[in-house]
């Protein structure tokens, strides 16, 4: 079973932290230059090791898309669309793809309406209704602000990946 189609709760006894991996951590992962690389890469060694399944949706992905291939001038990264397919693939490989459904569509709009959520948040609520769907609990992202109307109405935990990689630094690292 590859990573893009195992079930993350398959045979868990306790139930585990299961996370959203946001897309501006994705972005983070991909572009070296970033000062938030670093950080990235260690939350997502340490939370690797913890054995948390990494999850993303297609959202996640086509977000990353987007953003990944448009032009640095415009707040892009700039890859060509075969360098944004690799990394696309990449992800596949690393993280557990989970699958748009219509219940993630419905619960969307049980979220926007009891939130008021207008604009360019509605993406965001998007990504609330999955995780609400799938079960997942956490959501790593540098973006915390944008999601944390939903913590407590929905128990999403929202996660700070430099929280996660400051507290799990070893000395001399």
């Amino acid at each position: 079973m590859t990573a893009a189609t195992a079930n993350p709760l398959a045979g868990a006894s306790a139930k585990p932290v299961l996370y959203l991996v946001d897309t501006n951590i994705l972005l983070r992962d991909v572009d070296a230059s970033h000062s938030h690389h670093a950080t990235t890469r260690q939350a997502l060694r340490f939370l690797a090791t913890t054995g948390a399944p990494l999850c993303l949706i297609p959202q996640n992905l086509i977000e990353f898309w987007v953003a990944a291939t448009r032009p640095t001038a415009v707040n892009g990264l700039g890859l060509s669309p075969a360098q944004a397919q690799a990394s696309i693939a990449q992800f596949e490989a690393s993280f557990h793809l989970l699958p748009d459904t219509s219940v993630i569509f419905a619960e969307w709009k049980r979220i926007v309406t009891a939130y008021t959520v207008s604009g360019k948040t509605a993406h965001d609520a998007r990504l609330i209704a999955a995780m609400k769907v799938h079960g997942l609990t956490h959501l790593l992202t540098f973006n915390g602000n944008d999601f944390h109307r939903y913590s407590i109405g929905e128990s999403i935990t929202v996660v700070d990946p430099h929280s996660v990689a400051l507290s799990h630094v070893s000395p001399g690292q």
